[in-house]
């Protein structure tokens, strides 16, 4: 196991690495977890870092306090004196959206409290999302005459348009379960179980052949922005090249002898 040098009273962002598994906690309880220059730099660096890591197989991210992610620092913003200023600062936190889904390794949201605005596009981004009965949604933005124009676009692409425009429109929270019914999150589980639910889901993914898992992710995600048949055509091609991997000749190999496979890239 792994952590970082610094304190938990001071870092931004703690990690800590255990069997194939990082998990990566915000900490900044005292402010709901905004995401502050800081602590997107942080993610960020953690991000690219992981990226580059192949003992990690599955990236969990949490959060401590009672909320999960309020969205961005407003005191930071409102401190800031320029569109130029608050453009770049949505430009760097895009910038880590994009690696979330770029990463070779699956991550999952453990959402325990409220995800609003870039909070909630934190939630959409991930690849899962498992959330605790007591967490909620929201795109409040509306609510304070800043429509929540980044956090939509990963919405957008993780629930249904109504379902996204009516977030976005009203500003008002949903609970768990309605995010459930819409496809933001794939599991909701009792909070006193959403440690040992995410950690079950984490070492099934962990499992797998983490070659196979990370060119699924990538062409998956690549898939959804083409035409149904060149979507068909890089699927059928990354299909066929899998079979002829070392983790394809094993995979085979072992069901046809009804054995556990050994992965060559674990």
């Amino acid at each position: 196991m792994t952590s970082n040098a610094a304190t938990q009273t001071e870092a931004l962002l703690l990690t800590e690495t255990k069997d194939g598994v990082a998990t990566l906690t915000l900490n900044r309880p005292g402010q709901f977890n905004a995401l502050s220059t800081a602590l997107i730099d942080e993610l960020q660096v953690t991000f690219d870092r992981l990226a580059a890591d192949p003992t990690v197989s599955v990236v969990v991210l949490a959060a401590n306090g009672r909320g999960f992610c309020a969205g961005h620092d407003l005191k930071e913003i409102r401190a800031m004196g320029t569109v130029p200023e608050v453009e770049a600062l949505f430009a760097r936190c895009s910038r880590m959206m994009m690696t979330i889904t770029t990463l070779p390794q699956p991550v999952i949201a453990k959402v325990h409290g409220i995800a609003t605005a870039a909070g909630c596009q934190l939630v959409a981004t991930c690849d899962l999302a498992v959330a605790s009965t007591a967490a909620s949604f929201a795109t409040p933005g509306v609510n304070i005459g800043a429509f929540c124009y980044t956090p939509s676009v990963a919405l957008g692409r993780a629930v249904g348009r109504k379902h996204a425009m009516e977030m976005l429109l009203t500003g008002e929270a949903v609970g768990a379960s309605r995010a459930y019914e819409i496809g933001l999150v794939n599991r909701v589980v009792p909070p006193e179980t959403l440690d040992a639910d995410v950690e079950t889901l984490a070492r099934c993914i962990a499992s797998k052949s983490s070659a196979v898992i990370a060119s699924g992710k990538q062409v998956f995600y690549r898939q959804l922005e083409l035409s149904l048949s060149d979507a068909y055509g890089i699927a059928g091609h990354a299909i066929a090249c899998d079979f002829f991997t070392d983790d394809g000749k094993e995979g085979v190999d072992a069901f046809l002898g009804k054995r556990t496979p050994r992965w060559k890239s674990q």
